[in-house]
C-alpha cells in the first residue's frame, strides 16, 4: 500500500504561481511513474503532468511551458510548480503513483487532492 498526501494548494491571482507537493508513505525510487491530475467542477479528471522512473516527463498541452513536474527521491516527494496560472487552471489537483509488484501486478494510488483556485 502507498499513501499519498498532497499539500500546497490555495488561492492565487491570475498570473501568479503555486507549488503543490505530494509526499508518499514509502520510497518512490522504484515507482513506475508519479503524476498530477486535476478535476474541475463538472468536468472529468484530466492528466496534468507525469514523471517516470527514468525522469521522463509528459505534460498536457494546456500546461506546457507553464508547469514543471519534478521529484525528490530522498524526500519521497513529487512537486508541481505552476506558473502563469489562469482561472481555467482552477481545480482539485490529485497526486498519482503507479507501482509495479510481483507477478505483473500494477496498481494506481491516489491522494485526497488539494484545491487550487485562480481568481481573475
Amino acid at each position: 500500500q502507498v499513501q499519498l498526501v498532497e499539500s500546497g494548494g490555495g488561492l492565487v491571482q491570475a498570473g501568479g504561481s503555486l507549488r503543490v507537493s505530494c509526499v508518499a508513505s514509502r520510497s518512490i525510487f522504484s515507482f513506475n511513474s508519479m503524476g498530477w491530475y486535476r478535476q474541475a467542477p463538472g468536468k472529468q479528471r484530466e492528466l496534468v503532468a507525469t514523471i517516470t522512473i527514468g525522469d521522463s516527463t509528459n505534460y498536457a498541452d494546456s500546461v506546457k511551458g507553464r508547469f514543471t513536474i519534478s521529484r525528490d527521491n530522498t524526500k519521497n516527494t513529487v512537486f508541481l510548480k505552476m506558473n502563469s496560472l489562469q482561472p481555467e487552471d482552477t481545480a482539485v489537483y490529485y497526486c498519482n503513483a503507479v507501482v509495479s509488484y510481483a507477478l505483473g501486478i500494477t496498481r494506481n494510488y491516489w491522494g485526497q487532492g488539494t484545491q487550487v483556485t485562480v481568481s481573475s
